[in-house]
């Protein structure tokens, strides 16, 4: 009787772990995406929600006005911004391509 029993609480506890390891997991995946937010590429973005996309891709930085302000202005041109905080502008041609008199890039 002793062992059937301590059977019985066992199984029911690895499966009570099998299950918290699952949600767990399922929890994880939805973190990470909602985390990656990714943009898209050229025409994939309104002029009228540049000011949305660029409030994320400006989020990281100290120079929120400057990031801002160039951000929109590219948006609004390219009508696309890329994903994330930092980088990813081959996802954006117009957006990478576009450069100031010195030949710096214009979109942050």
């Amino acid at each position: 009787m002793a062992f059937s029993r301590l059977s019985l609480v066992t199984i029911v506890f690895l499966l009570s772990l099998v299950v918290v390891i699952e949600v767990s997991s399922v929890i994880a995946v939805d973190v990470v995406q909602a985390a990656y937010r990714p943009m898209g590429g050229p025409g994939s973005v309104k002029a009228e929600d540049c000011e949305k996309a660029c409030e994320y891709r400006c989020s990281a930085t100290s120079h929120k006005k400057p990031c801002m302000f160039f951000c929109v202005k590219c948006c609004t041109k390219c009508l696309c911004v890329p994903s994330g905080t930092y980088g990813h502008k081959e996802e954006c041609p117009c957006y990478n391509d576009w450069k100031t008199q010195d030949g710096k890039p214009k979109c942050p």
